[in-house]
């Protein structure tokens, strides 16, 4: 274990990774977002990720879900997505994937320490959001669009906040995706290590004029 986490456990020690060996994080969605958060989390010594995602894998997808390869079209994107986890990672790594909707994952009464959204839909996250709330846990939420992107990680604020309509992201670029899905996995590892975290505040980075810009947003 020392060798293949020799840089984290510089980072943080092994009390802090022997911690995050302990934890069960569910990651909602297997497209862009949840790709690099299963990457993340997996690489990142996560002992248990449970992958919900009732779709399959399409050509349009692939640009930006860095899981898949071209022969992976019409496979299920939590399988595959958990294939490659496990191929990447050290004996220990627990995977169960979930190729179902999130009401019938939700159904399982199944415990975990954490949720991640990637999801690309307020309904979903609203769903989300009020599942946290009555497992008493917290989530990390999380969207992309074109050049932007917004991370929050959600503890007592209430996601009615948004405005929750079907609407579905436009275009997006890639690289985004990945960003704001390493923002979000920070802030999850952090959390499973102990560390210190900024809970209900919202993050939202935009690239539109060609650089970085950060605001924050107070949730609770």
């Amino acid at each position: 274990m020392a060798g293949y986490f020799d840089r984290q456990i510089k980072l943080m020690g092994e009390e802090a990774l022997k911690g995050i060996r302990s934890k069960k994080v569910a990651i909602i969605g297997s497209g862009g977002l949840g790709c690099s958060l299963g990457i993340a989390l997996a690489g990142s010594g996560v002992g248990e990720l449970h992958l919900v995602d009732f779709d399959t894998v399409s050509l349009s997808n692939i640009h930006r879900q860095i899981a898949f390869k071209m022969e992976d079209i019409e496979k299920p994107k939590c399988k595959v997505l958990g294939e490659l986890l496990l191929a990447r990672s050290e004996e220990g790594l627990k995977i169960l994937s979930f190729e179902e909707s999130l009401q019938e994952y939700a159904s399982r009464g199944l415990e975990v320490d954490l949720i991640m959204d990637a999801t690309d839909n307020l309904p979903s996250r609203a769903e989300i959001d009020k599942l946290a709330k009555e497992r008493r846990i917290p989530w990390v939420y999380a969207s992309v669009e074109e050049w932007h992107g917004q991370v929050c990680f959600m503890d007592k604020a209430d996601f009615s906040a948004f405005r929750v309509s079907d609407r579905k992201p436009g275009g997006i670029a890639t690289p985004i995706v990945m960003n704001i899905a390493s923002l979000s996995a920070n802030m999850a590892l952090r959390f499973l290590a102990g560390l210190e975290v900024k809970r209900d505040c919202l993050h939202y980075c935009t690239l539109n004029e060609g650089y970085l810009k950060v605001f924050h947003y107070k949730m609770a």
